[in-house]
C-alpha cells in the first residue's frame, strides 16, 4: 500500500503543478535546461520537468519534481518529493489563500489521493479494459483531466466511498419512495405517461409489492408519484430532512427494486447492469464533488423532458445529423419534489432544495456490431503508461482514427452551434463513443441536455420557439461565450491531453481539427457571421480556471452555483494551424 501511495502521490503531485501554472496562478521561470523549471515560495523551491502543451499548458514529468528548503544547519536540503498534500500548502501559502480554503481544498486533494489508491490496487492493462462493457469500464477510469481534486466528495465516509465511489465497482439496488401528489410532480415527453415509466423501469411483482406497500399504510396509491432514491441520500438526507413527510405519510418508503445499477463516471447517475436496455437514473446526492453539490435543481427537473423532446424534433428533421448518427439520450421523464419548507425559507444554500428528484435517461442503443464508451475513456492511462486509446486505434492509422472520431464528435458540435445557436458541454462524462467491430468510432450519443445546454441571445429561426420562451431555463449566451463551451470541455479538456497520447506530430493533430472548422465554414458560406462571431480560430480565448474557482472561492454556502471567473486568455492552436482538409473530402 505505501508503493500504490507513493505512485498515486507523484501522479497527482505533477498533476497539480501542471494544472495551477496552466491556470496562471502559478508562473515558473526556466531552470538549468529547456525543460527544467522552478517555482520559488517563501519556505520553499520546486524543481521539475515539464513539457510545454497547447493552450500554454503544462505536462510535468512525474517523478522529477524537488523540493529545496532550508535545513536545521541554514544549509539548503534538496530532496526528491512526492508528497502532493505538503506541495498545495506550500503553494496556498505563497498564493496566500485563506486557511480555511486551504483546508478544504487539502481535504478533497487527501480524498481524490485516496480514490486513486483504491483505483490503483485493482487496476487492469488497457488491454484488458478494451472489452469492457460501458458501465463497467466507467470504474476503471481516473477522472476529470483538468480538476486536481476530481474525486473530493465531501460528505462521503471512506465506507461510502468503498459503497458508492465508480472505482469501488460495487452495484447497488436502488430504494423506491412514493411521495403524496401534493409535494410531488411527474413530467415526461409525449410519448411516456407516469404508468408507462412505471411498467418501463419495474417488472410487474415489484409494482405490485410497492402498491401493497403503499395499501398497509392506509393510503391510495394512485395518490403518489414512485421514484427511486440513491441508497446514500435515503439514508444521509431523506430519512432526517424529510422526517416530517414520512411520519405523516406523505412520504413511503417502498422498499428496494431488484435491478443492479453502478455508478458512472458522474457518480449520480446509475446505469442499469441487470436490465442496460432500461434507463439511466440521475439522483441528487447532497455531496460537494468538482465545484458543486450535486444536487438536481427542481428547474431542471421540470424542463427535462421538453428540453428533450424539442432539441429530439430539431435533431429528426435535420438530414446531416440523421446522415451522421449523432444520437441524443433524452432525458424522457423526470420526478420535482421541493421540501415544503425549505422551498419557502427565502435565500437559503442551493443544495437544501436539491434533495429528492429524479431524471430517467434513455440508454445508447447499440446496432449489431457496434461498441460504446464514454469520452473520458480517450484519456485513461493505465499504470504500466499505456494509453486506453492506442488498443482502440490498434492497426488502424492514428490519422484515419482522429479523422474518423472529429467526424462523428466535431462535426456534429459544429453544426448545431452554427446551424441552431445550441451547445453542449461535451466534456469526457457527457459524450458516448460508438465505435464499429474494428473500434473506429463512428458516431457519437450526447447527454445532459437539461443541465448543460446554452442557446444565443440572438434568435435563430432554424430553432424555432425554445420551450422555455415563456420561463426560461436554458441559458442564453452572445456566440462569443457560447463558443466557449465547445473550447473548455472539448478543445482544453480533452484534446489538450489527448493530442499528447496519440501518435502524431502536434502540428498535424491541430491541423486536422481546424481542417473540420474550415470545411464547415465551406459548405455554409451563409453562417459565415455567425462563425466570425463565434469563431473557434481566433488567437485567444478566455481562461476559466476550474481549479482556481474553489481556491478563490472558498467553501462558503451559496444560494445558487456561481459562475467560473474569468481569469485571462489562453493562446488558440488553431488561429496558426495549417488546416488539413477532412479526410473523407467533406
Amino acid at each position: 500500500m505505501t508503493d500504490l501511495w507513493h505512485e498515486c502521490s507523484t501522479a497527482l503531485l505533477a498533476k497539480a503543478i501542471g494544472e495551477l501554472c496552466f491556470e496562471g496562478l502559478l508562473s515558473p521561470t526556466a531552470h538549468n535546461d529547456p525543460a527544467s523549471y522552478e517555482l520559488r515560495f517563501e519556505d520553499a523551491v520546486y524543481t521539475f520537468s515539464a513539457k510545454r502543451t497547447a493552450f500554454d499548458g503544462w505536462a510535468v514529468e512525474p517523478g522529477s519534481v524537488r523540493r529545496a528548503a532550508a535545513g536545521i544547519l541554514g544549509d539548503d536540503v534538496v530532496e526528491p518529493c512526492d508528497d502532493v498534500q505538503r506541495f498545495v500548502v506550500d503553494a496556498f501559502r505563497h498564493l496566500r489563500v485563506d486557511p480555511a480554503t486551504t483546508a478544504g481544498f487539502l481535504a478533497e486533494v487527501t480524498a481524490t489521493l485516496a480514490a486513486d489508491v483504491a483505483l490503483a490496487s485493482t487496476a487492469l492493462p488497457v488491454a484488458e479494459l478494451a472489452s469492457l462493457p460501458q458501465a463497467e469500464l466507467d470504474g476503471h477510469l481516473t477522472g476529470h483531466p483538468w480538476l486536481i481534486a476530481n474525486k473530493g466528495r465531501v460528505g462521503f465516509s471512506a465506507d461510502d466511498l468503498a459503497r458508492h465511489g465508480p472505482e469501488s465497482r460495487a452495484p447497488v439496488r436502488l430504494p423506491w419512495v412514493a411521495v403524496h401528489r401534493g409535494l410531488a410532480e411527474f413530467r415526461g415527453t409525449s410519448e411516456l405517461s407516469e404508468e408507462g415509466l412505471r411498467t418501463r423501469e419495474l417488472d410487474p411483482m415489484t409494482v405490485e409489492r410497492f402498491t401493497e406497500s403503499l395499501q398497509e399504510v392506509g393510503v391510495d396509491p394512485a395518490a403518489y408519484v414512485w421514484l427511486p432514491v440513491h441508497p446514500w441520500q435515503l439514508d444521509h438526507v431523506v430519512r432526517t430532512l424529510w422526517a416530517p413527510e414520512l411520519a405523516t405519510g406523505r412520504l413511503v418508503e417502498l422498499g428496494e427494486a431488484p435491478d443492479w445499477y453502478l455508478p458512472t463516471q458522474a457518480i449520480r447517475t446509475m446505469s442499469n447492469v441487470d436490465s442496460p436496455g432500461r434507463y439511466q437514473v440521475k439522483l441528487p446526492l447532497r455531496i460537494l464533488n468538482t465545484s458543486v453539490y450535486r444536487g438536481i435543481p427542481p428547474h431542471c427537473t421540470l424542463a427535462a423532458p421538453v428540453v428533450t423532446q424539442w432539441l429530439s424534433g430539431l435533431w429528426q428533421a435535420d438530414k446531416l445529423i440523421g446522415e451522421w448518427g449523432t444520437e441524443l439520450l433524452g432525458e424522457v421523464a423526470s420526478v420535482t419534489v421541493r421540501h415544503p419548507q425549505l422551498s419557502r425559507a427565502g435565500d437559503v444554500p442551493y443544495q437544501w432544495l436539491e434533495t429528492m428528484g429524479c431524471i430517467w435517461r434513455a440508454p445508447v442503443t447499440l446496432r449489431p456490431g457496434e461498441r460504446s464508451w464514454s469520452l473520458a475513456a480517450l484519456l485513461h492511462v493505465d499504470r504500466a503508461g499505456r494509453p486506453l486509446v492506442l488498443e482502440h486505434i490498434g492497426d488502424t492509422d492514428p490519422a484515419v482514427w482522429f479523422a474518423a472520431l472529429l467526424r462523428a464528435l466535431f462535426r456534429p458540435l459544429l453544426h448545431v452551434l452554427y446551424t441552431y445557436g445550441i451547445t453542449f458541454n461535451p466534456h469526457g462524462e457527457n459524450v458516448v463513443v460508438i465505435t464499429d467491430g474494428d473500434d473506429v468510432p463512428v458516431r457519437v450519443a450526447i447527454l445532459d441536455l437539461v443541465d448543460d445546454v446554452n442557446v444565443s441571445v440572438d434568435r435563430v429561426p432554424a430553432r424555432g420557439l425554445e420551450p422555455d420562451a415563456h420561463d426560461p431555463v436554458l441559458p442564453r449566451k452572445p456566440w462569443p461565450i457560447l463558443r466557449q463551451y465547445i473550447v473548455d470541455a472539448l478543445l482544453v479538456g480533452v484534446f489538450r491531453p489527448l493530442s499528447g497520447l496519440l501518435p502524431l506530430p502536434q502540428d498535424r493533430f491541430w491541423g486536422m481539427v481546424r481542417g473540420e472548422v474550415d470545411a464547415y465554414r465551406d459548405h455554409f458560406p451563409t453562417l459565415a457571421g455567425r462563425m466570425d462571431e463565434g469563431s473557434l480560430t481566433v488567437r485567444d480565448f478566455l481562461r476559466y480556471p476550474l481549479n482556481s474557482y474553489r481556491i478563490t472561492l472558498g467553501y462558503q454556502d451559496l444560494t445558487a452555483r456561481p459562475p467560473v471567473p474569468k481569469t485571462g486568455t489562453l493562446p488558440n492552436p488553431l488561429h496558426s494551424a495549417v488546416p488539413i482538409p477532412p479526410l473523407d473530402g467533406w
